[in-house]
């Protein structure tokens, strides 16, 4: 029995749970709280998984020597909960979520496991004995050796959308899988500030922006935080952000990311379009566009946000994608 609903847009049902926010109010910085003691907590992996982390460390290190493409093993994050709440005369929303130290090989021997079994001959697996029939919210930290900060992007001048399709060479279950404008793994050798001040997941999704699109600190951007979410099928927690660019068009970013771009070869394909709900939803609906889990769900609420803005602040503005999502499905008919 499923503990979490799912984000139904269409006809499409995704394998994302949206825990926090609707996209017709940011969640502010100052209201997210991130608690994290570097070297205090280490995540604790069950026996099976140390054995298959061993076997994934002894297999990247094989390929290294062999001068073959590897993953590196950078240090990250287990998350081992979030919590939320509210203010009390404004009731804006409040987040606080709390870290301990992981490492990209941990995340790896747990999210390409799931269904994988625990001992030979035997079915229980990861999901059947962690995940089923229980709240994937309260799921312990192990599972959960990942934080994503995903971010929908928008150019000011030309009011493009821009999509990007994961490569071939990225690892675990998405690549090749259309999916945010970018998007970033919470990591601590980039993302724990060297004053000791807490980390910050606008400067993530900052980060995200400069990496994939040559987006520069000093480039004007009007950025929100709009929700978190849980992708339920790989188990994995993320941030929605919707970015728009303020100074920059669909054809600076072209230009940018042929002089070059920090990872570059995260994404293989780049699509810009137009930012209207009906022209975005046509493209998130298209049939057979293989999706990752939680994009459809964050260009969704970015549309959300942006008709908001266009009423004034009015939260009926959702009312208006929700006519304009009527209006494709019957364009798709």
């Amino acid at each position: 029995m499923d503990q979490r609903d799912r984000f139904v847009i269409g006809s499409l049902t995704t394998d994302c749970h949206i825990f926090e926010g609707d996209g017709t109010r940011p969640i502010l910085e100052e209201n997210v709280r991130i608690i994290y003691e570097p070297g205090r907590r280490r995540v604790k992996l069950p026996a099976e998984v140390q054995r298959w982390r061993r076997d994934i460390e002894a297999e990247q290190q094989r390929k290294q020597a062999a001068g073959e493409r590897f993953a590196w093993n950078n240090p990250r994050f287990a998350v081992e909960n979030i919590i939320v709440s509210r203010s009390n005369e404004t009731e804006e929303p409040l987040v606080q979520l709390s870290l301990c130290d992981a490492d990209y090989y941990d995340f790896l021997a747990t999210s390409i496991n799931l269904d994988t079994p625990l001992r030979e001959g035997e079915a229980a697996t990861l999901r059947s004995q962690y995940l089923e029939n229980r709240d994937p919210v309260e799921a312990p930290a192990f599972l959960s050796c990942s934080f994503g900060v995903n971010v929908a992007v928008e150019t000011g001048p030309d009011r493009k959308m821009v999509f990007a399709r994961r490569s071939v060479v990225v690892e675990g279950h998405n690549k090749e899988r259309w999916n945010s404008s970018v998007n970033e793994g919470l990591a601590a050798i980039h993302d724990v500030p060297k004053d000791g001040s807490p980390i910050s997941l606008h400067s993530v999704a900052r980060r995200a922006l400069r990496e994939e699109l040559a987006v520069q600190d000093d480039d004007k951007v009007e950025l929100e935080l709009l929700a978190f979410a849980l992708d339920v099928r790989n188990h994995q927690w993320a941030a929605f952000y919707r970015a728009v660019l303020t100074d920059l068009t669909a054809e600076d970013l072209t230009a940018r990311r042929s002089r070059g771009v920090e990872d570059k070869w995260e994404h293989d394909t780049f699509a810009f379009v137009p930012a209207d709900p009906d022209s975005v939803l046509d493209f998130v609906l298209a049939p057979d566009r293989n999706w990752t889990p939680c994009a459809p769900a964050l260009f969704y609420l970015a549309l959300v946000r942006g008709a908001v803005l266009a009423r004034d602040g009015n939260p009926s503005g959702r009312l208006d994608i929700e006519a304009a999502e009527r209006r494709a499905m019957k364009r798709l008919k």
